[in-house]
């Protein structure tokens, strides 16, 4: 079932007895879609992953803005729902957040991913997720051959850890509410703070060790890799600073990292918006430059700005100063 606009269709994917249904956003550049003998075979396509509870438009239809934006630029852009969420057919699970966080969902994303790269002549595809999304990315990318590269927004890496099952909880449990609760919570999180500086912290215990399992594997396959996260998000009280961890198993010049100044969690913000489509798109162009442009524009590029990390930082420094004008 496809229902068609200019620039948008809806999809139906109906194999393996589950119905996911989804919107693609279609190459429009002009340019670009003149050679239309290229644009119709071996495509890299952009594909969205719900996080947690937003439908596949997320927050404020951030991703129909980054999905258009893509699709503008040359790369056919995709956003479905899994089961549980939005259009798709299936109730969510009794513990949506554990199932996303077991890789729960990847086999049905890697069947739908096979099912998109034939339904629409694809070479294959590269995974966006944001939290919960990112983590459904790693998972899948890990056991999907067709997803050429992953884009991971504010990512997690540890379980949540039930309160009353620490020394922690069990001891602000003891005390009532108010100034002195307030206190002790104060100087809890300064101390977890000051473990991440320590050069000898281990991984904690509640760390998902089968989702760092699965993204050592990808940095060893050397898939390139972009993570756009936030300052004031990236440690949230976990007590590990789990970003510079990965990025200590990624040696390789595969793998991005951004702090995106001035956004929020959900980057659906109008500076999170901005920067994380100029990121994304010079990303895209570094390490998956569209079929029909030259070879040596592209070199030529790269030469005159450097690597996707310092035109991505040099995007950043754009954006700051934007922001202060």
């Amino acid at each position: 079932m496809n229902k068609k606009s200019e620039t948008r269709e809806l999809f139906t994917l109906e194999g393996s007895e589950c119905i996911i249904r989804g919107t693609h956003h279609k190459v429009r550049d002009v340019s670009y879609c003149a050679q239309l003998d290229i644009v119709e075979r071996d495509r890299i396509g952009v594909l969205f992953l719900n996080s947690l509870s937003p439908t596949r438009a997320g927050k404020g239809d951030s991703a129909v803005y980054w999905a258009d934006s893509f699709a503008e630029g040359g790369y056919p852009s995709f956003r479905f729902d899994l089961p549980g969420f939005g259009d798709s057919d299936g109730d969510p699970p009794a513990d949506q957040l554990n199932f996303i966080n077991h890789g729960c969902y990847a086999p049905i994303v890697c069947t739908k991913i096979r099912e998109l790269v034939a339904r629409f002549n694809l070479s294959g595809v590269v995974l966006v997720g944001l939290c919960a999304g990112a983590v459904s990315a790693i998972h899948t990318a890990a056991a999907c051959r067709e997803c050429r590269g992953v884009i991971l927004m504010d990512p997690y890496f540890h379980l949540p850890l039930s309160p009353r099952s620490s020394v922690w909880g069990k001891l602000v449990g003891r005390i009532p509410a108010g100034a002195l609760r307030r206190v002790l919570k104060r100087c809890f999180h300064i101390l977890l703070a000051a473990r991440v500086q320590m050069p000898t912290a281990k991984l904690p215990s509640n760390s998902n060790f089968g989702l760092l399992r699965h993204y050592k594997e990808l940095a060893s396959r050397c898939l390139p890799t972009l993570i756009l996260t936030v300052p004031a998000v990236r440690q949230r009280g976990v007590g590990f600073d789990y970003i510079n961890y990965i990025c200590e198993q990624a040696r390789n010049n595969q793998m991005v990292l951004q702090v995106v100044s001035g956004a929020d969690h959900t980057f659906a913000n109008r500076i999170g918006r901005t920067s994380v489509r100029r990121f994304i798109e010079v990303w895209l162009n570094d390490y998956f430059p569209l079929q029909g442009r030259s070879e040596d524009v592209v070199s030529a590029e790269k030469s005159e700005c450097g690597s996707a990390k310092s035109r991505i930082q040099s995007v950043q420094r754009y954006l700051h100063e934007e922001s202060l004008s």
